[in-house]
């Protein structure tokens, strides 16, 4: 892979990456809650597997192309923005996995306050991914248009 193809593939797995959270963000997250928590939970179990190997995929592979990009002589910007994009990993770790973790246990009701609460909380966090992923994308866009 050349050089000057690096910044694209970032700045394109920024974007999706960015997409996908803004869709969740606004859409699915916001919907699954609509049906009550029951289905709710139920619809998360189903679609979060799922959406971790997506996610997780396009942010490991935006980061690391910014990376490449940066060592390739762009500019330090591009390492920042790379960063940007690749704290969404530990960050997901450490932070949101947690509450993944419990709201995908069997154990857990899904008709309870906890589920409840478990689902709200995923919301906000959830939105901090999103906006490290659209501050990232909206870097890595700014870069590509201005060098």
């Amino acid at each position: 892979m050349t050089a000057w193809i690096l910044p694209w593939v970032a700045a394109g797995a920024a974007a999706l990456f960015a997409g996908g959270a803004l869709y969740v963000s606004l859409v699915e997250h916001p919907a699954r809650i609509l049906t009550g928590p029951p289905m709710a939970v139920a619809q998360f179990r189903t679609s979060y597997p799922r959406g971790a190997w997506l996610q997780g995929g396009l942010a490991a592979l935006g980061t690391l192309a910014a990376v490449g990009a940066w060592l390739a002589g762009a500019r330090i910007a591009w390492l920042v923005a790379g960063a940007l994009l690749g704290l969404v990993v530990p960050y997901t770790l450490v932070v949101i996995l947690p509450t993944n973790k419990r709201l995908m246990d069997r154990a857990l009701v899904p008709d309870s306050p906890e589920a409840r609460a478990l689902l709200r909380r995923w919301t906000a966090l959830h939105a901090v991914r999103t906006v490290l992923g659209l501050a990232a994308a909206a870097a890595m866009a700014h870069l590509l248009a201005h060098g």
